[in-house]
């Protein structure tokens, strides 16, 4: 009871106080000859301080400067991986590649952790524990694809999947070739549908907007037994929120989110018709931090309810990454009982990148 009676500053405070000293572990880890990864190692060589000396908290981390898109980009990956998990098993995950070389991201245990994590704020009543799933998205490889699949194990059922590759999509439509779009999104619901209607132990569906729209369509949802949709993705407008509730999906519960390879997931402000179908996402404070700033002054953290560019730091032992511009923009969002930190409202591609972005089924 002590926890439910503190008032909002005092677990603001506390979050950052908590964020302070996660930053200063995953500092050492990550800089300490014994346990650190040799980017980070090699990085360090070349500055004329100790970030292990230096960091004391999140704001210090300034002084790395900004992680850079173009260090994901092609090997060695190795150097991504911590020597304190140098006999460990490891996932390799990748990120955008529809023009040029994809990102690449090391994981040895973040999806597994990030997926629990996210699994305790899921309803037992509307994602049952004991149900199976239908991943109904990306895969091949695609963090997204073995993370529902530890999700739906870790509650207990099985996953099915289907084969979908967002990279062909995104040629089509640079193309122009929406004949073929259609067509293979067609196939990509067909496979859907033929895996519904044979199992009829599913009762939860991951996918994206523009797949789960297609896919109402063609069946109904909530008479085939299906109780609860996580669904992701740039598309996730606030008009295609009220669509999902009010037609597409009505009387299943509905979770969206905001995540990538990059930063694990971010878990949405429980829904509330006041705030007029806006969608409001918290990072996994410590494991990731959100930080919305000035596109033409990147120093500059943007007002409450003001648009910023979104600035993603990573802080686990997995992968430590300060300081990276995504590629969204969106509003800043204050502090709310249920996550004391900054979130992001409105979440889209960020203007200045609209024309050289390509959604797809996102």
């Amino acid at each position: 009871m002590e926890i439910l009676n503190k008032t909002l500053s005092q677990k603001i405070t506390e979050a950052r106080q908590k964020l302070d000293a996660h930053v200063r572990e995953i500092i050492q880890w990550h800089f300490s000859p014994e346990t650190g990864s040799p980017f980070w190692l090699e990085f360090a060589r070349k500055l004329n301080f100790d970030p292990r000396q230096e960091i004391g908290g999140y704001a210090d981390l300034k002084i790395l400067g900004h992680f850079e898109d173009s260090w994901l980009r092609g090997g060695p990956v190795r150097r991504w991986v911590p020597k304190g998990f140098a006999n460990e098993p490891l996932y390799v995950f990748e990120t955008g590649g529809s023009t040029g070389v994809p990102k690449t991201r090391v994981n040895v245990k973040d999806f597994q952790t990030d997926y629990e994590l996210f699994s305790a704020t899921l309803s037992p009543e509307s994602f049952p524990p004991g149900g199976d799933w239908l991943m109904l998205g990306p895969s091949g490889p695609r963090r997204l694809r073995l993370a529902i699949e530890h999700l739906a194990q870790f509650r207990g059922g099985i996953c099915f999947m289907v084969d979908l590759d967002p990279r062909w999509v995104n040629k089509l439509i640079k193309r122009g070739a929406f004949q073929e779009l259609e067509a293979y999104k067609s196939h990509v619901i067909d496979q859907g549908l033929t895996v519904l209607r044979a199992h009829e132990n599913i009762h939860c569906i991951f996918t994206t907007p523009k797949l789960l729209e297609a896919l109402c369509e063609k069946i109904n949802l909530k008479k085939h037994g299906i109780k609860g949709i996580f669904c992701g993705g740039t598309e996730m407008t606030a008009q295609f929120h009220r669509f999902a509730r009010e037609e597409l999906v009505p009387g299943i519960d509905f979770v969206p989110t905001y995540g990538n390879t990059l930063m694990g997931l971010a878990c949405h402000k429980p829904f509330d018709p006041a705030d007029n179908y806006a969608i409001t996402y918290y990072p996994p404070s410590p494991r990731a931090v959100i930080e919305m700033v000035n596109p033409d002054n990147l120093e500059e953290t943007v007002d409450y309810g003001k648009t910023g560019r979104v600035m993603l730091t990573t802080l686990t032992k997995d992968f430590f990454m300060p300081r990276f511009l995504e590629r969204d923009e969106g509003e800043r969002a204050e502090p709310i009982e249920l996550y004391p930190w900054d979130g992001v409202s409105n979440v889209r591609v960020f203007s200045q990148l609209q024309e050289s972005v390509v959604v797809g089924v996102y």
